[in-house]
């Protein structure tokens, strides 16, 4: 008998049938949304889990004695409860590095629309309210010679420094803990406290991972140290960014612009960045290129198959979130 996985999500279908080489697969193709009841009752009979955009917490794993793998198709996991899974031994893992380029473009894109206002003008011409050239006419502020601040000098954050070399750019970071000399001397990146990046920086671009110790981490203090001129990308998590101070800022035009990816309840936002013309705002689509997100969701076929201990690289999944499952297991021989 064939280990039984379910797949959340409508993912590429010829991963799907990759995975029905080794396991007895619910799939999901007309994408239905479940509701949290609908996931367990799903979740109840499966060894395996891939998680697509959805929520994996405490009350699903309590009612799945079989589940011994979820492998998310994201390189952030605060949609799965961590600490249910490991005390469960639930191997989790994730998708991290085939992302890193394709993430840092969106990034880059994004602050570059916020900065020179591309939203707000097309929006202008589109509704026939174009009538003339004007020396002011959605003057931005430049990208190229400016100061960036990148907030988590990660995998993706470091992508991000290497890009601004090209446009002549001064780069400063913060980190939890700052990042080898080599690398710093590669990126040409100066380290500073949050404050003073906050303080300096022309563009501040958020990438770190969601973590309890993370939310809020771009608060209402640290808005208020921002210059007027200056833009904050957010391509992190939501959360990480306290929205109703960003809203007061931009509302009050105590900052110039912000481009946000992300959404602390996604897919609900709050309306009252709808009624903002200087916020830039897209659907949490940094990843979102078909060549990425094939290579995502291989990569957590990959995890899965593994994890079960299956194919080539039976017992040794590729991305592990918490390794320590695999040492107990391997502790006792399983």
């Amino acid at each position: 008998m064939k280990p039984k996985i379910l797949v959340t999500r409508a993912i590429f279908p010829e991963v799907v049938e990759r995975l029905r080489t080794y396991f007895e697969v619910e799939d999901n193709p007309d994408d239905v949304l479940y509701s949290a009841e609908e996931m367990a009752r799903r979740v109840s009979d499966k060894d395996g889990v891939m998680v697509v955009a959805s929520r994996i917490g405490a009350d699903t794993i309590a009612g799945a004695p079989r589940l011994r793998v979820v492998s998310n198709m994201a390189v952030g996991y605060n949609n799965l409860d961590i600490e249910a899974m490991t005390r469960a031994k639930i191997l989790a893992t994730n998708t991290p590095d085939v992302l890193n380029e394709t993430t840092a473009d969106f990034g880059w894109a994004l602050m570059m629309a916020t900065a020179r206002r591309i939203t707000e003008s097309e929006h202008y011409l589109r509704a026939g309210q174009w009538r003339y050239w004007g020396y002011t006419l959605f003057a931005g502020s430049d990208i190229y010679g400016s100061t960036l601040g990148v907030i988590g000098m990660g995998r993706i954050g470091q992508a991000i420094a290497r890009r601004a070399q090209g446009f002549g750019m001064r780069v400063v970071y913060h980190n939890r803990s700052r990042v080898a000399a080599d690398i710093e001397r590669e990126l040409n990146a100066e380290y500073l406290s949050r404050e003073e990046l906050m303080k300096q920086a022309d563009h501040v671009m958020v990438v770190v991972p969601y973590s309890p110790a993370t939310h809020g981490l771009i608060g209402a203090a640290e808005i208020a140290l921002m210059k007027p001129t200056a833009t904050l990308t957010n391509i992190a998590r939501g959360g990480v960014v306290d929205e109703i101070a960003l809203i007061a800022a931009l509302r009050d035009h105590r900052i110039a612009a912000a481009g946000i990816d992300v959404f602390e309840n996604e897919p609900a936002f709050k309306p009252e960045f709808l009624e903002l013309s200087n916020v830039v705002l897209t659907p949490h689509i940094a990843s979102a290129t078909l060549a990425t997100r094939l290579a995502m969701a291989n990569l957590a076929a990959d995890n899965l198959i593994a994890g079960l201990g299956l194919g080539p690289r039976a017992g040794d999944a590729p991305n592990p979130i918490n390794p320590e499952v695999l040492a107990k297991k391997q502790d006792k021989g399983a």
